[in-house]
């Protein structure tokens, strides 16, 4: 039974930007059905939490001690180059100060999930991953929501205190239940865990299509300059976190690792906060963001573990040559 789900799981997580843009057209040309189902969005997003603290586990801060350069670097770096890459981008392109807002918010949020998958298929170094978007996650109640309000209050008036306690509610407990969860059952925990992708899934798809069904009355005439906002931020983000890196004194190993924490923000995160900090325009970037950089970062991941195959395959020829 279990390995009939796990088959279901891995054909609908396989295709889930499909899914995503699916529900994003049903919702853009008949918003009124998916309009109620914003009010779920922060438990939508608190499951996806819960799904992360799962797969935490002691090993996950093991770095901090053995490597506290590197983690250090990872989570300083982090909290730089989006949140000013956003900044940057709202002056150039004169965004308006709605979509500037919910722009530099998705900088302002800590690495995802998906960062660390990215990290694996692309040969990187995926404890470093794990490690520094572990404790992103941990830390963003206290960075994400003065950060942002430092960023943006002078042109859009933002609750610090509000959005601090939402994270709190919405990160940070579901990631320490999850956590609490898998020390007293992992063994439920591991049979369970072919199947928890999924939550993101559904998670996502509602959180995107109830946010743009929120915001269809005058999402065209934003679209392009959004979409053109979005992708720059995260080809930048991703740019300029592997060289960044690089320049602190990283290998390609691990720069890879710190290239995908920073490109690949908590796009659902985002999306709950401008959902209830910001008006509904605001939510734009972040949904954007979460197609953007599930575009992008498989086709980097791809071209990294491409490259790391040929060069095994010529290190193993130039051996059995030797030989």
């Amino acid at each position: 039974m279990l390995e009939k789900l796990g088959s279901m799981v891995k054909f609908i997580t396989r295709y889930f930007s499909v899914w995503i843009i699916l529900g994003v057209i049903a919702a853009y040309y008949n918003p009124e059905p998916f309009k109620p189902l914003s009010q779920y969005v922060p438990y939508c997003i608190m499951a996806v939490m819960l799904s992360m603290g799962l797969t935490v586990s002691i090993n996950d801060f093991k770095l901090v001690f053995s490597r506290p350069k590197d983690v250090f670097w990872g989570i300083v770096l982090r909290y730089i180059i989006m949140p000013f890459i956003a900044l940057f981008l709202t002056k150039v392109l004169s965004l308006p100060p709605v979509l500037a807002a919910g722009l530099i918010l998705v900088g302002c949020c800590p690495s995802g999930v998906a960062s660390n998958v990215m990290t694996f298929l692309a040969k990187g170094d995926t404890a470093l991953s794990i490690t520094v978007s572990t404790i992103n996650t941990i830390i963003a109640p206290l960075i994400t929501p003065f950060m942002f309000a430092f960023l943006v209050g002078s042109f859009v008036p933002v609750d610090a205190e509000k959005i601090l306690l939402d994270i709190l509610k919405i990160v940070l407990v579901p990631v320490f239940l999850g956590a609490v969860i898998r020390g007293v059952a992992s063994d439920f925990v591991d049979r369970i865990m072919p199947v928890i992708p999924i939550v993101s899934v559904i998670a996502i798809f509602i959180t995107t299509s109830s946010g743009f069904a929120l915001s269809a009355g005058s999402l065209a005439q934003v679209a392009v300059i959004s979409i053109i906002a979005v992708f720059l931020h995260n080809i930048l983000g991703l740019t300029t976190g592997y060289w960044a890196a690089r320049a602190v004194g990283m290998p390609h190993f691990k720069a890879k690792a710190i290239c995908f924490e920073i490109g690949m923000e908590n796009g659902g995160l985002a999306m709950a906060l401008a959902l209830a900090h910001l008006a509904p325009l605001a939510f734009i970037p972040a949904a954007i963001f979460n197609l953007a950089h599930n575009l992008t970062g498989p086709l980097l991941a791809s071209y990294w573990r491409e490259q790391e195959e040929k060069k095994e395959l010529a290190m193993a020829q130039a051996g059995s040559t030797r030989q």
